[in-house]
């Protein structure tokens, strides 16, 4: 099995092995006792990429703004409804799987200006720590790594809702977001603007709009 698939159609994923999931770092306490209700949904979990989208978007010659999205991922997580701090996730995206619409825009993405997919085929996420600081509202504290540069993010994660599909799947529904500077990861290249300015932000908003499906023991 390829280590980036995307499903076009669901299939009952097997259940990452406890030496396949992140290692646990020491974590923050959470702010608050969290809902009673989710302590229901602790276990592993998978996102579903048929049904999430793993995206950014980024200020364009000051006046559009240009979005899109990378379409293969690998995904590990694990979700402690009794105490956030538990929970952890790591996503492995390829990064030659970006795609704003635009074939040549995607060509000078991947090229060497920006991810330089050919001697970094991976960009990776790992939480480090998840507290709750509001009512269906975490921070998820993690390292993201680019072009071999690790650096700490943050994301700020609002709990959707859980619901049980037609087809006997139990699914759970997170949308998270954060912006990072782009520099910051060695991403530098730009191009001055007539009328001032730069012709790409160094600001970069990622969007997490994960639907995810609980992992079943024994596959």
């Amino acid at each position: 099995m390829n280590l980036f698939t995307r499903a076009a159609s669901l299939r009952r994923p097997a259940a990452p092995t406890a030496s396949q999931l992140p290692h646990e770092s020491a974590a923050f306490a959470p702010d608050g006792p969290s809902d009673p209700s989710l302590a229901m949904l602790t276990g592993e979990w998978m996102i579903d990429a048929a049904h999430s989208r793993i995206g950014f978007s980024v200020r364009h010659a000051l006046v559009t703004t240009v979005r899109g999205a990378f379409t293969e991922y690998q995904s590990r997580l694990y979700f402690d409804g009794r105490d956030p701090s538990r929970s952890r996730a790591e996503i492995v995206l390829s990064t030659t799987s970006v795609d704003t619409g635009v074939e040549q825009r995607d060509a000078h993405l991947m090229g060497r200006d920006f991810l330089d997919a050919a001697n970094h085929p991976r960009m990776r996420f790992v939480s480090t720590a998840v507290r709750l600081v509001g009512n269906d509202v975490y921070r998820m504290a993690g390292e993201l790594t680019i072009k071999s540069i690790t650096r700490p993010v943050d994301l700020e994660l609002t709990y959707i809702g859980h619901v049980m599909d037609p087809f006997g799947y139990e699914r759970v529904g997170f949308d998270g977001t954060t912006t990072i500077n782009r520099s910051e990861w060695g991403l530098t290249y730009n191009q001055r603007l007539a009328e001032g300015g730069a012709m790409v932000s160094e600001k970069v908003r990622l969007q997490f709009d994960i639907a995810a499906i609980r992992s079943i023991p024994g596959g």
